[in-house]
């Protein structure tokens, strides 16, 4: 397979260090000692590794458009490294503050006969925009048999119900984590389903469509080609229509490519290169059809659990993974993030526990100041544990919540 270039992409690989225990990956990562250190206090005794706050290597000139002194009226409450305060540019400014409204599914899944809180996509739309989103994102469009439009509004007769809704509140659409065909090639039904998704899109003013998948799960070069071709097939089609057809990544998409060294029992290779699924992907896609949304906290828990590999000769290798490194070498591939914060857990293989953005450690000043580009990126508030069994207005306090410290980040001063 021939690969597609982006001139904007140039790697870096982290060289292991011969300064002192740390040393080395502190330095990769651009921390300062002192959160290095309590960093590492804060991990159980004989932790493989450390989750790190923030996106990693020093801070980048802000790539986006305009210096000056952005104001706003938006006040946050959260507690942890990196979320800026007071003045200077905003990061995200007011018109691509969005959530997805997987966040809410409780609330657009209520039953308004039978609870005064917010119920369904109409009054979601409401109290999204009472709290000051501007943007949202689809995950399906169903929702309560009892709420205005019914139980699914995946048509054209709903997609206009919902555009209609989302126009009344000032919100946007930029997306939605729907249907993406399973089979490959696809079969006549597949395609005419994704083209009548692709025609919701468009009711719906959607610049993007996307899934909630990565593009394989596998490890080995050949799926991931046969991936990308079916990528690059669905990506021209959606193009055809004015959409950007994207795929949003969890932590596995950032483990590394099983690419030689000796071959197992069904002779498939199982050592590295040291390349990354995703990078290989970026490689073997055409950036003008396929897109990508970060998850960022999906991204933080890889540089958690993606920290070394076993090169093609048997020896193991270091190579931190640098969240915002990936999107600067490849901006404008990134249309979408996935705003999704959290607090240190090495209890539970992951590095982090999801909280409410702006309540975690995740150091989304410095992640934003190093990609840039402030006025092409729309970051989407998520938070997976938002819902709650006990509490039905938890999902949207903690919407307000986690806007308020959205609208509160801001470039630190130099």
């Amino acid at each position: 397979m021939t690969p597609f270039t982006d001139p904007s992409r140039t790697d870096t690989t982290t060289a292991p260090s011969a300064d002192g225990p740390g040393e080395g990956l502190r330095r990769a990562l651009g921390v300062d000692r002192r959160r290095f250190l309590s960093t590492c206090t804060a991990v159980a005794a004989g932790a493989v590794a450390a989750p790190v706050f923030g996106a990693s290597p020093a801070l980048a000139h802000d790539g986006g458009r305009g210096h000056g002194h952005d104001h706003d009226h938006g006040h946050g409450h959260g507690h942890g490294h990196g979320h800026g305060h007071g003045r200077g540019q905003l990061l995200v400014p007011a018109d691509k503050r969005g959530i997805i409204l997987y966040t809410v599914r409780d609330a657009t899944a209520r039953d308004p006969l039978a609870s005064d809180l917010p119920s369904g996509f109409r009054e979601v739309f409401k109290q999204l925009a009472r709290h000051g989103y501007r943007q949202v994102e689809f995950a399906g469009y169903n929702q309560h048999a009892n709420a205005p439009g019914g139980a699914s509004l995946e048509s054209v007769k709903g997609a206009r119900l919902l555009r209609s809704w989302l126009d009344d509140y000032g919100l946007r659409a930029q997306g939605n984590h729907g249907f993406i065909p399973s089979s490959w090639p696809l079969t006549k039904e597949d395609k005419e389903t994704f083209k009548k998704h692709l025609e919701i899109a468009n009711i719906l003013g959607m610049d993007h469509m996307g899934t909630g998948g990565d593009p394989t799960n596998s490890s080995y070069r050949a799926d991931w080609d046969v991936a990308a071709d079916k990528w690059n097939a669905l990506g021209a089609i959606a193009h055809r229509e004015g959409i950007k057809l994207y795929t949003h990544n969890h932590d596995g998409a950032y483990g590394f490519l099983l690419d030689g060294g000796p071959l197992d029992d069904q002779g498939r290779p199982t050592a590295s290169s040291g390349i990354r699924k995703l990078e290989y992907f970026l490689k073997i896609t055409d950036p003008r059809v396929v897109w990508l949304e970060m998850d960022i906290f999906w991204a933080h828990v890889a540089q958690y659990k993606f920290h070394e590999y076993t090169a093609h000769d048997g020896s193991t290798r270091k190579n931190v993974f640098d969240p915002a490194g990936l999107v600067v070498r490849h901006n404008r591939r990134y249309p979408l993030f996935h705003a999704k914060d959290g607090v240190v857990d090495t209890t539970n293989g992951q590095g982090y526990d999801m909280v409410p953005f702006g309540t975690g450690v995740i150091d989304y000043t410095t992640f934003f100041s190093r990609v840039g580009q402030r006025n092409y990126h729309n970051p989407m508030i998520e938070d997976d544990n938002s819902p709650s069994a006990t509490d039905p207005a938890q999902s949207l306090r903690e919407a307000k919540i986690s806007y308020d410290n959205l609208a509160a980040l801001r470039k630190r001063h130099r």
